[in-house]
């Protein structure tokens, strides 16, 4: 029998982790609100069920439980041989990952990773595809030292550069700035970039709670306690998912910094669209 302990959500837990001293006054009607925010009922059957899963595999029997369909454009611009950089928007933070994981793990036979927060190491149906990021805390030291290793391997790799999901902005649902890593690390290693278009949304309460805790000036990030809800609230839809044709890693060179080349292939893959 598998240790689920590693990969069940368990609301209860990670308040007495992160909280020993003041759990027990946290009301019980805020406890629930938190367990049904984050679906821990409906996730955890699902995790058991799929306990068996792991890499491209669990990533499809994601897909299927939230019935999330697939149409694919350009996927004769997906390069036969080499290694590549791939890189999206970051529309929702549940399906996107999922789909673009599972559509680049089809085709290069489960040789793909993605650089994602470390939160995600627990699900251990994906612990294989993923290369965790911790900016922050005990792991803050290793992060180059892993973003390297990522890199330096036979996998391609799979990021979203603006590191959050879209926000509204003027109106318009984009992402957040891209960071320049993905430039600087695709050319040290010779990796072309290949830009991808991920096209869907949240709903307005999401993108309306995090500009109102930008305004507020809160730090936490509250609105990815609302990722999950946000996750079974796209159920049942299909979304399109649009290649670019490789970026070649010799484009970058002196004449934009690393920075700017960032936001020229951001404009690339929302031109995709």
């Amino acid at each position: 029998m598998a240790d689920n302990s590693l990969f069940l959500i368990d609301i209860d837990k990670v308040l007495r982790e992160k909280a020993p001293q003041k759990s027990k006054y946290i009301p019980r009607f805020v406890v629930s609100y938190l367990k049904r925010i984050v679906h821990q009922d409906e996730l955890n059957s699902f995790l058991l069920g799929a306990q068996d899963k792991v890499g491209v595999d669990f990533l499809k029997a994601s897909l299927d439980f939230l019935d999330a369909r697939l149409v694919v454009k350009g996927e004769e611009n997906l390069p036969a041989q080499g290694l590549c950089t791939f890189v999206s928007n970051h529309p929702l933070g549940g399906q996107d990952g999922l789909a673009l994981g599972y559509v680049l793990g089809t085709r290069y036979d489960g040789k793909i990773k993605y650089l994602v927060n470390d939160l995600l190491m627990n699900l251990h149906g994906l612990a294989p595809l993923c290369i965790p990021i911790n900016k922050t805390g005990r792991q803050a030291k290793d992060f180059p030292r892993m973003v390297e290793a990522g890199f330096a391997s036979d996998n391609q790799l799979l990021m979203f550069p603006a590191g959050l999901c879209s926000r509204r902005q003027g109106g318009a649902i984009r992402d957040l700035e891209w960071k320049k890593a993905f430039i600087v690390k695709s050319v040290q290693h010779h990796r072309d970039v290949v830009p991808i278009h991920f096209d869907g949304r949240n709903s307005n309460f999401f993108y309306n709670l995090a500009n109102l805790c930008k305004a507020l000036g809160i730090k936490f990030n509250i609105a990815m306690l609302y990722l999950a809800d946000e996750m079974l609230k796209n159920r049942h839809k299909t979304f399109t998912i649009t290649i670019g044709k490789p970026i070649p890693w010799q484009t970058f060179d002196k004449s934009r910094t690393p920075l700017q080349w960032a936001q020229y292939v951001k404009d690339i893959v929302y031109n995709l669209n």
